[in-house]
């Protein structure tokens, strides 16, 4: 099996990314259907012109998983603060996991981030995301526990962060 090829999203991969994030977000358990979130993950279109959406391909073109790259101190930057890249959404679709896709969108994140000159990253994750979790800790990602927050109440986010 091929590695996935990972780069910024074209047009025609836009509705693939946001199937791909529903799919990931619903079907794990992390978002319920009827959250205003589910919106949000199927925009792929919105998240790609306001921020960047990194998609991971196959030899077809196949959305196989996908992420959202932001900069600290733009909109789409809920954690990272200016010079730290931040990722969102990252999403690997059921069909693709085991297969390295989620470790290359993040590895590509980090690429941006340096490709930027930003000093590290910072992001959140739901403490249940454990598969995520073991994907940023095997890369050099660090727990950073004083920077957690909750976005709405019941809603428990972890911070994990790394210094270039």
């Amino acid at each position: 099996m091929q590695p996935p090829i990972v780069r910024r999203a074209l047009v025609h991969d836009l509705a693939g990314a946001g199937e791909v994030s529903v799919a990931a977000f619903v079907g794990d358990g992390h978002t319920r259907p009827d959250s205003p979130y589910v919106e949000l993950l199927r925009d792929a279109a919105r998240r790609d012109r306001e921020a960047e959406l990194l998609v991971a391909v196959d030899g077809s073109g196949a959305v196989l998983g996908c992420v959202t790259f932001a900069p600290g101190g733009t909109p789409w930057a809920d954690t990272a603060g200016p010079g730290e890249g931040e990722i969102r959404m990252l999403a690997v679709g059921p069909a693709a996991r085991g297969r390295g896709v989620g470790r290359a969108l993040v590895e590509a994140s980090i690429a941006r981030s340096r490709e930027l000159g930003l000093g590290g990253m910072a992001f959140s994750t739901r403490p249940a995301m454990t598969a995520a979790h073991r994907i940023y800790e095997a890369l050099g990602f660090v727990r950073t526990p004083e920077r957690d927050w909750s976005p709405v109440p019941g809603t428990d986010l972890m911070v994990y962060t790394m210094r270039f």
